[in-house]
This record gives C-alpha cells, sequence and structure tokens, in this order.
C-alpha cells in the first residue's frame, strides 16, 4: 500500500500544460500551413503524426504525475480534463490530415483554408488562457482570451453549415464527394468545440479559484 506520505507533494503541472498547450499551436499552425500551401503529402503528414506523439508523450506524463501526486495547484478532475481536451485538439488535427491523404484529395479548398486560420485563432486563444493559470491575477485577460474562443466555435458553426450548403450545390451529382468534404467540414468544426470545451474547464477553475 502507498501511503500519501510517500507520494510527492507537489509537481509543476503548469510547466506540462504549458508544452501541451505549445503542441496544440504547432499542430493548429502546421495544419493551417498545409491548408494553404495545399502540401498533404506523406512528409508533410508525418510532420503532423510526430506532433500527435509528442503530445502522446506529455499527455502521459501529466496522467503519470497527477497518479503520483498528492496537492495539485488545481482540482485533479479539471487537470484530468484540461489535459484531455488539448490532447484531443491535437489528435483531432492530426485525424483530418490523415482523411485527406486516405481520401486522395489533392485539390486545395478554400473554405478548409478559411476553417483551418480559424482553428489556428483559436487554439492560440487556447494556449493563452491556459498558460496564464500559472498566475491567478491574470484572470481578466484568461476570461477575454475564453470569450474569444468561444466566439470562435459560433463562428464555425455558422462557417459548416454555410458550407454543407454549399457543398451539396457543388457536388449535385457526386454523391462520394459529398460524404467525404462532409465528415472533413464537420471534423474542422470539430476541433473548435474542442477547444471550447478546453476553456470552459479553465473557466470552471477560476470559478473555483475565486
Amino acid at each position: 500500500m502507498v501511503f500519501k506520505f510517500l507520494l510527492p507533494k507537489e509537481f509543476n503541472f503548469f510547466d506540462l500544460f504549458d508544452k501541451q498547450a505549445d503542441l496544440a499551436v504547432e499542430a493548429a499552425t502546421h495544419f493551417s500551413k498545409l491548408m494553404a500551401d495545399f502540401k498533404v503529402n506523406d512528409a508533410e503528414a508525418e510532420k503532423m503524426k510526430d506532433i500527435e506523439h509528442r503530445g502522446d508523450e506529455v499527455i502521459y506524463q501529466v496522467m503519470d504525475q497527477l497518479n503520483k501526486t498528492f496537492i495539485t495547484p488545481f482540482d485533479r478532475e479539471d487537470i484530468h480534463s484540461l489535459a484531455k481536451e488539448l490532447d484531443d485538439i491535437i489528435d483531432m488535427l492530426y485525424t483530418i490530415t490523415k482523411r485527406l491523404r486516405v481520401y486522395k484529395i489533392l485539390s486545395p479548398d478554400r473554405n478548409l483554408t478559411e476553417f483551418a486560420r480559424v482553428i489556428e485563432m483559436s487554439v492560440k486563444g487556447v494556449a493563452q488562457a491556459i498558460k496564464g493559470l500559472r498566475d491567478m491575477k491574470n484572470s481578466k485577460a484568461i476570461r477575454k482570451a475564453c470569450v474569444e474562443v468561444n466566439n470562435l466555435e459560433n463562428l464555425g458553426d455558422k462557417m459548416r453549415d454555410d458550407m454543407l450548403g454549399d457543398l451539396f450545390e457543388k457536388f449535385a451529382t457526386d454523391p462520394i464527394a459529398v460524404i467525404k468534404w462532409k465528415e472533413i467540414y464537420q471534423d474542422a468544426e470539430t476541433v473548435l468545440d474542442v477547444c471550447e470545451d478546453a476553456v470552459h474547464v479553465v473557466e470552471s477553475i477560476l470559478v473555483k479559484q475565486a
């Protein structure tokens, strides 16, 4: 049996959250560049896979330390949730990249390029909010970042709906293309949903720490 007094009293989870946030921004920036240049080849997909693997290593460290550490900077459930949401952002961007390769989509898409830019802005907002948790005196700036992420998610909902409407007109005689792009657009919007979920956790932490 492991007694609590044998466990590490404290651990700096903020360093790991910063690493996760930086990896999420790296993934979003890389994805945005991929969509702008539309070089979704094996080499570029491999770069995204590398980011995803590095993200897996960090979330493993978070969970490992969570099991070992007695005193945490905020609720253990919130640490778990926040780490998972950040990991999900990276995973989803890797999933979309893989899907583009599997579906053999070779031509750039203006809608997806626009979505990628919004995703990049949202992920950067998430990173700003999370990095602000080191000092609760930054609560005003943290909340501002959270509001921006929420606004971008609302924008993403509208973008997805508009794009799906255009999609059915553009590929009226090609149902397979409709299915492919519908999944891709929905996955892109899901990234924004996950970003919003992440800042909801941040907002919950702010309320509990107030």
